[in-house]
């Protein structure tokens, strides 16, 4: 038997290197692989921050924070907000990209 293929639609699908793809931005509550209040498409359109505290935000979303406030906070913790060198957050997110992929993060999302 064979099989001829008529058309073709391939689908991508990423998403950040975050501890827990499952979770959310403390500042809006949106998911890290969707987007911000600011932005309308994810991806580098809509960059992560890192903060040396080990929580993470749309970067839109923390610079707004930030910007409003008089001291440089993280909103969850309240310790001074310093943005993480690259591979602080890399060795942070090791421990997920190094577990198998769960069947949520398998699937592409219909």
């Amino acid at each position: 038997m064979k099989v001829h293929v008529r058309k073709w639609h391939p689908v991508a699908y990423w998403h950040w290197a975050v501890r827990d793809p499952d979770d959310v931005c403390g500042i809006c509550q949106n998911y890290f692989d969707g987007v911000c209040g600011a932005c309308r498409e994810p991806g580098n359109a809509c960059p992560l921050a890192f903060g040396e505290c080990s929580h993470e935000f749309h970067r839109h979303c923390i610079m707004k924070w930030l910007s409003e406030k008089r001291e440089p906070l993280c909103p969850m913790c309240k310790r001074p907000w310093v943005e993480a060198p690259p591979e602080h957050f890399q060795e942070a997110a090791q421990h997920h990209t190094d577990s198998p992929t769960s069947a949520a993060h398998a699937s592409i999302p219909a």
